[in-house]
């Protein structure tokens, strides 16, 4: 059997009907573009970048502050 290079185009699968997307004139609707979600996953990572960035800042701050005489 051939490896599979590319990821099946179909993306419903055997996916219920139930739970699909209104499909628009053009496509889904209501779900987010490919653009969105890079945006939405760069975002994630700075934000975690930031909130570590601001624990290690507190914990700097409060190691200084409890060892300082």
């Amino acid at each position: 059997m051939a490896k599979k290079i590319f990821s099946d185009l179909n993306l419903h699968g055997s996916t219920p009907v139930q739970v699909r997307p209104n499909m628009g004139g053009s496509g889904p609707e209501l779900v987010p573009g490919t653009r969105a979600k890079k945006r939405q996953r760069w975002l994630v990572v700075l934000l975690f970048v930031v909130a570590l960035l601001v624990v290690a800042g507190v914990f700097w701050f409060l190691v200084t502050q409890l060892t300082t005489q």
